[in-house]
């Protein structure tokens, strides 16, 4: 009985030591920030960052708001990650034809790990990033391919169909894209990692947060492998269940 008492005042303990109300602290140069991770049912730890379009954007000022959370991977040594462009397009074609922020009274925020000109660079890359899925779609020499590995790209062919139609323009825009240049906030979150699926660079764990109007996590999903991230439809099904209720 005692055991379990102070077990008790252990997770406790720990409980307290992750229930944030500030924001990110300042650390010294080279000082590693504190970790303060996102915890579902818990409010998130609260920060302010740029947006390449202008403005600062912080969870604590988009109180009364469902926020969508997004950190992307970002890039592997100097190839930027194609998912990442792809999971931002793919949610504002549904802005664009759903309007998911009025729908869900919802405002969604991509966190990259880098400076500012580097984030605009992601922007401006993006048609060439469709052009490699789209490679991916439709690879030379497919009905050679034995049928393990066509089977692989019928699968790709199912997550990343609209390549083809993205990649026809320039990147669209409609959600605030921020830059963490000293990836202080993807630190103290615990997302800014040099081993991750099998590369030894510096990259951030995609993760997604759905933080509710009062500032708790609703829904966290970090992503153990490169294509392991939930898609637009799935995230449409936990915004109808988690703030429609249907």
């Amino acid at each position: 009985m005692k055991s379990i008492f102070r077990i008790g005042l252990i997770i406790l303990g720990a409980l307290a030591t992750i229930t944030p109300a500030s924001p990110a602290p300042q650390t010294a140069a080279g000082q590693a920030p504190v970790f303060r991770p996102g915890v579902i049912g818990f409010p998130m730890p609260d920060f302010s960052l740029p947006a390449i379009q202008g403005g600062a954007f912080s969870p604590s000022a988009l109180k009364g708001k469902n926020v969508l959370l997004i950190f992307p991977r970002g890039k592997v040594d100097d190839t930027w990650c194609w998912i990442c462009h792809y999971q931002y397009a793919e949610l504002a074609d549904l802005e664009a034809r759903l309007q998911l922020r009025k729908t869900f009274d919802l405002e969604i925020l991509f966190v990259l790990p880098y400076g500012e000109a580097e984030v605009r660079h992601w922007t401006e890359i993006f048609q060439s990033q469709m052009k490699v899925i789209e490679g991916w779609i439709n690879p030379p020499d497919f009905d050679k391919f034995p049928a393990r590995r066509k089977e692989m790209v019928k699968r790709i062919r199912q997550s990343f169909s609209k390549a083809s139609d993205f990649g026809k323009g320039p990147m669209p825009t409609p959600f605030p894209i921020l830059y963490d240049k000293d990836q202080a906030v993807s630190k103290m979150l615990g997302l800014f990692t040099t081993n991750w699926d099998g590369s030894a660079v510096d990259q951030n764990i995609p993760t997604v947060y759905l933080l509710s109007p009062s500032g708790d996590v609703r829904f966290k999903y970090m992503s153990q492998i490169t294509f392991d991230r939930p898609n637009a439809a799935f995230l449409i099904k936990i915004l109808e269940k988690l703030i429609l209720g249907r």
